[in-house]
């Protein structure tokens, strides 16, 4: 291709600085400061996927240590043969990006987990302007405190955010920091998340959270992704709130019904050796809000969930109120519900009523989801989100994959979803299992509208970062990829525009990480800069498209294409 010659020389003199740098900083290395806390300063926000593999380093020495062998083997061939072909030019930089491949914790035609930069957990999930936002667990945050120890959850004081409009590419909006928002909590989990227009005419969100096993806590925005206020300075309910009963107050699910009323349940149940308790430990709650949605309306009251645990979750389908939670992981010596089978261990179950404060009124409907462990993947507790989108619903969950896939241990989850049939009118539920494969694209991707950087549906070698609320990625070694799928670019583009720092090039490929460059851009500034390349003849039609970085410390804020004027 017309680039090839231009790219030669571009890369030859990049390749003596690969070399001194590729020993010094390896694969990525982990940023974090010298408590191995992940770096979080206002306005710099640094997640890496190096970092969460850093419980890892011992047992991959030996591939990290090859990986920098092989980037420096294909500098130095270059640099001592600038008159190398083509060809041979893009065998070495596949090697570098190979090399990385590792890092990407799912393959390229994968769209579980969502994201692989970071451990997250416990989904919730809501709609907004044709946009899908989903808020997890932080997992990463306790991984950072204890890289070689298990996940222990009392060091999490923040949650992710990230969105879709397509089900496969996700933009990473950055953490709710919910630990300096609301400095009096103990730690926090498992959000549930709903909206409502107030009379301002204003969407208003308000997001519940576990405050640990004592409480629960409740922010509120005016936008999906904040700024975010704690409109109350304390939990909403824990175990001093009247009425509690024998219960852990924690792990809320939320939901609004047709009339506008806020419903709030919550709630951990214990299992030990006394059958009759584990088949109805009575840790199951519901309570109706008021209507500002930060205060309580009504008693609080049980819901009789047989082996409940945890992971309590709403819905409103069909007039109907929908009530998830997780079962225990005790033996099913008693059952006496009718014309149902009792719930393997540790699945996830669902049951509906009309009135929600009468207990007798709940009607047990069956599980729909198993342990993880029971498909094949490594047993977890579990918690799951049921979510209407598009027209189809989608299940959130998490799994143990990711930490697996990077060599880690300890209990670090990652979200997955598939899409899951729900019978409306007959309020059936029906049963799904956990895919790598994950959801299917629903739309295509716009390359022509200006694209934050920070969204992507696979990534290696790169970090979020963040500039006030606004994040941007970061290549942490040299061959750092992210793939964007199925972007359609329609009858051609010509051109090339993007917001970048650093030194080095951002090379642009369609469909795959092997493919020939459809085009380049060689930069090196310091301070955020707008270029704008042509391309090498015009791309058209639906592809996957990706972006490969030749260096570390190259940072991409924002791109988009233009079509042949």
């Amino acid at each position: 291709m017309k680039n090839y010659k231009a790219l030669t020389k571009h890369l030859i003199a990049l390749c003596l600085y690969l070399l001194l740098t590729v020993f010094q900083t390896g694969c990525g290395a982990a940023l974090t400061d010298e408590n191995n806390q992940l770096q979080v300063s206002a306005g710099s926000e640094v997640i890496t996927e190096s970092v969460i593999q850093a419980g890892s380093e011992n047992q991959d020495q030996t591939e990290s240590s090859s990986a920098a062998e092989s980037r420096t083997a294909s500098a130095s061939e270059l640099s001592a043969n600038p008159d190398k072909t083509e060809e041979t030019v893009m065998q070495s930089l596949n090697k570098i990006i190979t090399s990385v491949m590792p890092e990407a914790g799912k393959a390229t035609g994968e769209a579980n987990p969502l994201i692989t930069n970071m451990y997250c957990a416990d989904p919730t999930a809501i709609e907004y302007e044709g946009r899908l936002y989903v808020y997890g667990t932080n997992d990463t945050q306790q991984y950072l405190h204890n890289t070689e120890g298990s996940n222990s959850y009392e060091k999490i004081k923040s949650l992710i955010m990230i969105s879709t409009d397509d089900m496969v590419n996700w933009t990473y909006h950055g953490t709710i920091e919910t630990g300096k928002i609301s400095p009096w909590i103990i730690a926090s989990w498992a959000p549930s998340i709903v909206s409502r227009v107030e009379e301002d005419g204003k969407t208003h969100f308000y997001l519940y959270y576990s405050n640990s096993g004592w409480g629960v806590g409740v922010l509120t925005a005016t936008s999906p992704t904040g700024p975010w206020e704690d409109p109350l300075g304390k939990s909403i309910i824990d175990g001093n709130t009247k009425g509690i009963g024998k219960t852990a107050p924690f792990d809320p699910g939320v939901v609004i019904d047709e009339n506008g009323v806020g419903w709030l349940s919550f709630g951990g149940s214990e299992s030990g050796e006394d059958d009759d308790v584990n088949f109805m430990p009575g840790g199951a709650r519901i309570v109706q809000l008021g209507e500002d949605m930060i205060s309580l309306a009504s008693e609080i009251s049980e819901i009789p969930a047989p082996y409940h645990f945890e992971a309590n979750e709403m819905n409103y389908i069909n007039g109907t109120y929908v009530y998830t939670y997780n079962t225990s992981w005790a033996n099913r010596v008693k059952w006496e519900i009718k014309d149902d089978l009792p719930p393997p261990a540790c699945s996830m179950c669902y049951m509906t009523t009309n009135t929600p404060l009468v207990p007798e009124s709940w009607v047990y409907r069956g599980y729909y989801f198993k342990n993880p462990g029971e498909n094949g993947l490594d047993y977890s507790n579990n918690h799951s989100h049921l979510q209407k989108y598009g027209g189809r619903y989608y299940l959130f969950y998490h799994t143990l994959s990711l930490q697996r896939k990077l060599g880690v241990g300890g209990g670090f989850r990652s979200i997955f979803a598939d899409e899951i049939e729900v019978d409306e009118e007959n309020l059936k539920i029906n049963t799904t299992r956990p895919t790598s494969i994950g959801m299917y694209q629903i739309k295509p991707y716009d390359p022509y509208k200006t694209n934050t950087a920070a969204a992507l549906a696979a990534s290696a070698g790169l970090s979020f970062e963040a500039d006030g609320a606004d994040m941007f990625v970061t290549s942490n070694s040299a061959g750092s990829w992210e793939l964007i799928r199925e972007a359609d670019f329609a009858q051609g583009a010509s051109k090339f525009t993007a917001k970048v720092k650093g030194t080095g090039l951002i090379e642009i490929r369609l469909d795959s990480l092997e493919a020939d460059p459809v085009g380049y851009a060689q930069f090196s500034t310091a301070d955020w800069e707008n270029l704008e390349i042509d391309l090498a003849g015009s791309a058209s039609g639906v592809h996957d498209l990706y972006f490969v970085f030749s260096d570390e410390k190259i940072s991409m804020y924002s791109w988009s294409f233009q079509t042949a004027q």
